[in-house]
């Protein structure tokens, strides 16, 4: 009974996208310094992950720490 008494809702126009944004145009000169800034981050970046040990740098140690039987590692 509501249907009749409400106005029904016109159809919706269609959606128009939006224009392509341009790419901004980029000097070889200014795309040498944005490719040395990249540059100099990967080394930071790798710099501080070389300085974290995950073993042992004597392979005798490693395989003597593997011999051990540990109590929650008795395989």
């Amino acid at each position: 009974m509501g249907s009749v008494f409400k106005p029904k809702m016109p159809p919706l126009p269609p959606v128009q996208p939006p224009p392509p944004i341009p790419e901004p145009e980029i000097s070889a000169e200014e795309k040498e310094r944005l490719a040395q800034e990249r540059a100099a981050v990967e080394r930071k970046r790798r710099g501080r992950k070389s300085t974290i040990l995950t073993g042992s740098l004597m392979p005798e140690a490693e395989e003597a720490a593997k011999a051990e039987k540990t109590l929650l590692g008795d395989a």
